[in-house]
């Protein structure tokens, strides 16, 4: 039984709560501007803490860009969606977080001398997942962009 309940625990906190869906290929002329939309998904049971969360000791939602990938993609500001003001036992104010289902959106514009042909814009999103209860440890997953240059 404590193998058990060890496995679990240490699944837990494996686990990080919020994972990255496939995002489509951008295609553009150069100087064009593309968006692309980043799709997340926060497990039940669980929200992360927004782009601009309610405190200060809070670990924000955050994307950013690996400049060496971007030579053909200039931007990459990010948009994040509106986020819900929700109470949770472990804090006495209401915090601003997103759950369930949602999309980051990422504008880029191509660069004026970008090469035709594709490539792979590479970025780091950094996040707090947290359950009714507590907060998790901080966690930085890769998020990838492909992209054509026409």
């Amino acid at each position: 039984m404590a193998g058990t309940l060890c496995l679990s625990f240490l699944w837990a906190q494996n686990n990080g709560h919020l994972s990255v869906g496939e995002v489509q290929k951008v295609a553009g002329k150069r100087n064009a501007a593309v968006q692309a939309k980043i799709p997340l998904s926060v497990d039940p049971g669980y929200h992360v803490n927004s782009d601009k969360p309610s405190l200060d000791y809070l670990i924000p939602l955050k994307l950013t860009w690996d400049k060496s990938t971007m030579s053909a993609l200039e931007g990459g500001t990010i948009l994040y969606p509106k986020a819900t003001q929700e109470k949770y036992d472990f804090e006495e104010k209401p915090l601003s977080v997103f759950t369930g289902n949602f999309d980051l959106t990422a504008n880029f514009k191509v660069a004026p001398n970008a090469p035709a042909g594709p490539g792979v814009a590479a970025g780091k999103l950094r996040y707090q997942a947290c359950s009714n209860k507590a907060c998790y440890p901080p966690k930085t997953v890769d998020v990838t962009v492909p992209y054509q240059v026409q």
